[in-house]
């Protein structure tokens, strides 16, 4: 498993924290290793994906690291003819977090744009998203992760 260690808590864990809701925080950074901390498959680690749609703007797509977002199905359920990643270079401007870092949490609450989380999610008690900041995760329910960021869960990969 992971270090665990006395840490500061990121925003994103202090919201949570404010609303009752269970995470565990981890720390490894995958962008940066290539690797996960012993114990953790790639297919509970989920990104946090930055998209704008024709219609609707921008909006986010959740799923595990092993799958490849399917952009006409996200389009289709979320009201789009189509929808496109934002460029890396928007993507800080956008969401207000780095690459790695983007996590629904912290955007819901800061620009309420529409989530959708892959249904495969559904399949397990919890997922790994990112925390906020580089290097940190947390492990939470998916079906509360989903509730709190009013989200849907759809099957989102191709």
């Amino acid at each position: 498993m992971a270090k665990k260690e006395k840490i500061k808590k990121t925003l994103v864990e202090q919201i949570l924290d404010k609303a009752k809701i269970g995470y565990e925080s981890i720390l490894f950074n995958t962008l940066e290793s290539g690797k996960l901390p012993t114990g953790i498959g790639y297919d509970e680690v989920y990104k946090t994906l930055a998209l704008i749609g024709d219609k609707t703007g921008p909006l986010i797509g959740i799923l595990p690291l092993t799958h490849h977002l399917s952009e006409k199905k996200l389009a289709k359920i979320s009201g789009n003819k189509k929808v496109n990643m934002v460029p890396q270079k928007d993507l800080q401007k956008m969401t207000g977090y780095a690459h790695g870092a983007n996590n629904p949490v912290g955007i819901w609450q800061t620009k309420k744009f529409p989530i959708y989380i892959d249904k495969v999610a559904l399949e397990s008690d919890f997922m790994y998203v990112s925390a906020g900041e580089l290097g940190r995760s947390m492990r939470i329910n998916p079906s509360e992760l989903a509730e709190f960021v009013q989200a849907n869960f759809y099957d989102l990969s191709e």
